[in-house]
């Protein structure tokens, strides 16, 4: 059996703990929480400095894409960034491998226990059916608004799906890409093949130019179409902003992560909030510097009282895959959030959103894995950005 105290245990369970012990066994289950040290057996518990929380959860990631760290520049902008993603596709089978399995590593050694992982191949199922990770895999699929094309882009994912497990606590479901990439059609086939109470994942306003293809028709997602060869004539613009069409054409009775965000308003996140309750919104602050160098305005967030969970995105447009990494890129630059708000969403928001009830919170009899933050605690308060670093613990 295994004991530990720190200066502040924060379960998600209750207010934080003051100098209170956690009994752990070899496996990470946890078998006590003490609150009261004064009658507890303090013989070989291990005391460290900072803040013990819950495991992390990386409620965004595409771990296929592990092998191109480095490939594309920072600063690019998203449609750049994509046409590099889409194009850059000549690797040998034997390095994406290798770097699959050592993006699987990185994030367990940097204590994340759930990743939500987005999918348009088979490359990662290997890595995920032996992972100590528990893994949702989003099958992500677009037509770019090729209404004739929807049946087959499904018909060319449920391949990818089939080969996707789902045994033991590793789950999977279809998923839209983003507005501008799915028909409507498309969205009627995830809404047809995924059951309710599934999590379904999309990419959401990540630049101005999203919602100016919605709204009247204009902006860099023209050029981009046209880049490609790809027909839009048919398309209408909605005069709304593009998450209103995404939304309208999801069943609100899945778990809707929106991720990236960065150009969602107010009127946008109230919208979604309004449509359909169990909204999440998974921030990739790294990722969206990498490639935008911009960040949400995460005060809009909690103005609505969002769900705001946490993700890497890739090693395509990240320097690695951290959530502790994340959390400190959010408090440096809007340090007005609270340290604890911030690690509610590294951990319970990130549990809820992938539908994993036993993660996110320190609770005997469960195994959320453990990790520890080594920053000065001065009466229960601490800064995230100054933290040393963090460590898995179990």
């Amino acid at each position: 059996m295994n004991k530990i105290t720190a200066d502040l245990i924060i379960t998600n369970d209750g207010p934080p703990i003051t100098d209170g012990i956690v009994i752990y066994n070899d496996n990470g289950k946890i078998m006590d929480v003490i609150q009261d040290v004064s009658d507890a057996d303090l013989d070989g518990v291990q005391k460290v400095r900072g803040v013990l929380l819950p495991g992390y959860i990386n409620a965004h990631c595409h771990l296929e894409l592990s092998h191109l760290k480095g490939v594309i520049p920072t600063g690019t902008g998203l449609i750049p960034f994509i046409q590099g993603v889409v194009t850059l596709r000549d690797f040998p089978q034997e390095l994406i491998d290798e770097k699959i399995a050592a993006g699987d590593q990185e994030m367990y050694d940097n204590g994340i226990v759930a990743v939500g992982d987005i999918s348009n191949k088979v490359d990662t199922a290997a890595v995920k059916d032996q992972s100590k990770i528990r893994y949702y895999t989003f099958v992500e699929m677009f037509d770019f608004l090729q209404e004739d094309q929807a049946q087959a882009t499904f018909d060319q994912y449920e391949a990818v799906y089939e080969g996707q497990s789902s045994a033991g606590n590793n789950k999977k479901s279809f998923v839209p890409h983003a507005p501008y990439s799915v028909s409507k059609s498309l969205f009627g086939f995830v809404n047809e093949h995924n059951q309710a109470g599934d999590t379904i994942s999309i990419h959401n306003q990540e630049l101005t130019a999203e919602n100016d293809l919605f709204l009247d028709k204009s902006g860099e997602f023209l050029d981009f179409f046209k880049g490609f060869n790809i027909g839009i004539d048919q398309f209408e613009p909605t005069g709304k902003t593009s998450i209103h069409y995404a939304l309208q054409h999801l069943e609100p009775h899945f778990r809707t992560i929106m991720v990236h965000n960065t150009k969602s308003s107010k009127e946008d996140i109230a919208y979604a909030q309004l449509r359909n309750q169990q909204t999440y919104w998974a921030t990739c602050p790294n990722a969206n510097l990498y490639i935008e160098n911009t960040l949400p305005d995460y005060q809009n967030f909690l103005d609505c009282g969002a769900k705001i969970c946490i993700g890497t995105d890739s090693l395509s447009s990240n320097w690695q895959l951290s959530i502790f990494e994340e959390m400190k890129t959010i408090k440096k630059y809007q340090s007005k959030i609270d340290d604890l708000d911030i690690i509610k969403w590294a951990t319970y928001n990130g549990a809820q959103a992938l539908g994993y009830d036993d993660l996110g919170r320190i609770r005997k009899d469960t195994t959320p894995g453990l990790n520890h933050i080594d920053v000065e605690v001065v009466d229960g308060k601490f800064d995230i950005s100054k933290a040393i670093g963090s460590t898995r613990i179990a």
